[in-house]
């Protein structure tokens, strides 16, 4: 009997794994395919045109702006969203329930509804087609998250050693720095690294406030897709697959040597 478990569990976890990884190999043969005419299981010659078309220092250029950009939201959401999580996880206050209803409008509001009034008020303020336009316009989506996040943490955490600090005679910021900050931090980083992913992933967004001035690499990939150029987009895809993947694992990696040196809760 549990031999017999044994291989449907192990069934369920190849068919996942390849599940996952079938879509990454097409990807991947895409990126070296030259001519792969439908239905042909594989390519009919190879090619290198898409790994020279990111050589270019244009592209270098757009992929370390989206980076920059990302962290930067990544950034200030967290900034703005400690506060925020910790008065819905702490405090009861007339209107909090429908606040925590209101954080999550614009992830159920469709994003094009929410761009265009936007677009039309960062117009008059100067806001379009600038960097800042576009950090702004993303922390539409991730504070949400964010704030989600660290709420649940902040809950999971409790406030009892706080007080207890405060009642020994330290004072806010040594509350915030020593106490607060360490305990949360591997919730900060789980959020960071989806607000990243987020942000990095975004491209009506950027194309509506950034009105094709700001460039990022989602700018980059979607002519590619829409004209049908399939070996470039794939490419693409894989260096923004690469990118996010290799900000998460070395959040991980922080994250986890920080909690190894004796931090207290891991999310």
């Amino acid at each position: 009997m549990k031999l017999r478990i044994d291989f449907y569990t192990s069934l369920l976890f190849y068919s996942i794994l390849g599940f996952l990884l079938i879509p990454f190999l097409i990807l991947f043969l895409w990126a070296f395919s030259k001519n792969w005419p439908w239905p042909d299981l594989l390519p009919h010659s190879l090619s290198t045109r898409g790994w020279e078309s990111i050589a270019d220092i244009k592209f270098i250029k757009v992929l370390l702006h989206s980076i920059f950009l990302s962290i930067t939201v990544t950034f200030l959401v967290l900034v703005i969203s400690i506060p925020a999580a910790k008065a819905l996880a702490f405090y009861n206050f007339r209107g909090r329930n429908v606040l925590q209803m209101l954080i999550l409008a614009p992830i159920v509001i469709p994003p094009m509804a929410v761009t265009m009034g936007i677009h039309i008020n960062f117009i008059k303020l100067g806001l379009t087609d600038t960097f800042w336009g576009v950090v702004l316009v993303h922390l539409i989506p991730t504070i949400p998250y964010a704030v989600r996040i660290l709420a649940h943490v902040f809950e999971a955490v409790g406030w009892n050693i706080e007080e207890q600090a405060r009642v020994l005679g330290a004072k806010n910021w040594q509350i915030f720095l020593y106490i607060t900050l360490p305990l949360i931090t591997p919730g900060l980083f789980s959020a960071g690294v989806l607000c990243f992913i987020i942000s990095f992933s975004q491209y009506i967004l950027t194309f509506m406030i950034g009105g094709g001035r700001v460039m990022t690499i989602t700018m980059e990939l979607f002519p590619y897709v829409a004209s049908g150029d399939r070996t470039i987009a794939s490419v693409y895809s894989l260096i923004f697959i690469l990118t996010t993947l290799t900000f998460a694992f070395l959040v991980d990696r922080f994250t986890r040597e920080n909690y190894e040196k004796g931090n207290h809760f891991y999310l």
